[in-house]
């Protein structure tokens, strides 16, 4: 319904008040955006005319829908004392009611505008402090009674992992088993980290990446994919007493582990440095693959448009994570590049190729291969390495572990040049194995396996990006509205997706013969 707009004439024009009325309800009805009518009492005789040079305040906005308001504040003559008797009470009696009225009118709008940015605050806190935060429609958002409810009240024989991070569960959600990390609320970086967090899982898809599949706000509490075989940490120490890994297991995870990298430090517009790669932050799941988590502390680097992947990005920060993970420069200046990264992939390596703990590792190496005494620092519990590729391993680690990261090795030219052959030479040729115990299984071909749904495929997909999904899985993310490949994370030329019969026939046959 259209509302006329109206006028208000205050009749002693010197008064700063009237200046704060006219900002007040000038900033009330930008910021709520409402139409208001207000009334003033019309004179009981006209006023005397306006002097020369003594300006309207006028105050007119339109909207779309076509309804305008404006209201007008007249400057009218000093000289009150010319208008006598009745008629000077008159307008003083008006003058008076209109501002009267006029500030119950912004008392009101006042309040109603408080309560409505109260109310806006405490859904932002309620949402985790992260309404900046752009979270896709394939994130979901739990209730902390589903918490209470997945973990069976917080069970402690349900408890899976505990430190200075929080606790994780293990629960079932919503019909999905899932791992429930629950964030310190006593930490003062919970709230940063429980943002970031949500900020960089929630928009990346990789394989090797651990699926954030949503979390709960007001509890601080994230909840992932559930990974059976834990941390590389966990397998490292035989925690438990879980049979150790093999040497062909070993490669495979450092390939995998440079390849999610090179995904993570190559995105455009925004490179991410995760900052705190270490083996307890690189999950396991039942078939082995690696899965790299825990991004509370990673940065987003921004990459101009004319930069190359070679131009050097970082961000000066305080130095956090691991110490014995951590780049010596990045120690000493607090500038976060994604070689901050390498380095602690250097130190992952020669700890999947020893077994030892990450300090003093680098001299304790550099000493047997100086020395021609290798074979005593390998970890003979991962079966017989060969000798070739072991010291070939080594000097590859070393030069990540370089304390200039200028001197450090590339991912893509160096690094991946060196692990990706030596994964094929001994991904399908032999059997898939822990250690030394005979676990033989047969191992998946990786490319049967859906990037999303980290599942043998059953009906393979082929889309714009050229890679091969599970069908289900690719309609479920195109219909979340990305328009990105999940592998790669660029734009997708369309969004149509063909069945590989070929694949499909190939899947079968496998499953046949295991």
């Amino acid at each position: 319904m259209d509302v006329t707009p109206c006028v208000l004439e205050f009749q002693r024009y010197e008064s700063d008040t009237i200046t704060k009325i006219v900002k007040a309800i000038s900033d009330i009805f930008d910021k709520t955006k409402h139409v208001v009518s207000l009334e003033a009492h019309s004179f009981r005789s006209s006023p005397p005319p306006l002097p020369k040079g003594n300006p309207s305040i006028n105050i007119q906005n339109s909207y779309s829908n076509g309804r305008d308001r404006s209201i007008v504040i007249k400057n009218p003559l000093d000289d009150l004392e010319r208008i006598g008797g009745g008629d000077k009470l008159a307008l003083y009696t008006t003058t008076l009611t209109a501002v009267r009225r006029t500030f119950e009118a912004c008392n009101q709008l006042h309040v109603e505008l408080e309560n409505a940015l109260r109310e806006e605050e405490e859904l932002r806190k309620r949402q985790g402090e992260a309404s900046s935060t752009h979270i896709p429609r394939f994130f979901s958002v739990f209730s902390f009674p589903e918490i209470e409810e997945a973990t069976q009240n917080f069970d402690p024989s349900l408890k899976i992992g505990e430190g200075g991070y929080g606790t994780i569960f293990k629960g079932f959600l919503r019909h999905t088993e899932v791992a429930i990390k629950m964030l310190n609320a006593h930490s003062l970086q919970g709230p940063s980290e429980f943002q970031q967090e949500v900020a960089i899982l929630s928009k990346l898809r990789h394989s090797n990446l651990v699926t954030l599949i949503g979390a709960c706000p007001e509890a601080w509490t994230l909840i992932y994919e559930y990974l059976p075989n834990g941390s590389l940490e966990d397998r490292l120490s035989c925690k438990d007493n879980t049979p150790p890994l093999s040497w062909q297991t070993r490669i495979r995870i450092a390939t995998e582990l440079c390849s999610v990298l090179i995904f993570l430090h190559s995105r455009k517009p925004q490179s991410v440095v995760h900052g705190d790669l270490k083996p307890s932050n690189i999950l396991l799941d039942s078939n082995f693959v690696c899965k790299l988590s825990d991004f509370g502390i990673s940065r987003l680097l921004s990459r101009g448009e004319g930069s190359s992947n070679n131009t050097t990005l970082y961000c000066k920060t305080n130095p956090k994570g691991t110490f014995a993970y951590m780049d010596p420069e990045f120690l000493s200046s607090g500038e976060l590049t994604p070689k901050s990264d390498v380095y602690a992939f250097g130190i992952i390596l020669l700890q999947l190729l020893t077994g030892r703990r990450p300090l003093g590792i680098t001299k304790e190496v550099q000493y047997a291969l100086d020395s021609g005494k290798l074979k005593t620092v390998l970890d003979t519990s991962a079966g017989d390495w060969p000798f070739v590729r072991a010291e070939q391993w080594a000097r590859l680690a070393l030069r990540c572990c370089e304390m200039s990261r200028k001197c450090r090795a590339d991912l893509v030219s160096d690094v991946w040049r060196v692990l990706d052959p030596m994964r094929t030479s001994c991904g399908s040729s032999s059997s898939f194995r822990l250690g030394t115990e005979e676990h033989f299984q047969p191992q998946v071909p990786s490319y049967f396996i859906c990037p999303i749904f980290q599942e043998v495929m059953q009906d393979p997909h082929v889309a714009a990006d050229g890679f091969t999904y599970e069908a289900e899985a690719l309609r479920g993310w195109l219909d979340s509205g990305h328009d990105t490949s999940p592998m790669t994370n660029l734009k997708l030329e369309h969004k149509y997706h063909v069945p590989n019969h070929a694949l499909h026939s190939a899947i079968q046959d496998w499953l046949q013969q295991h």
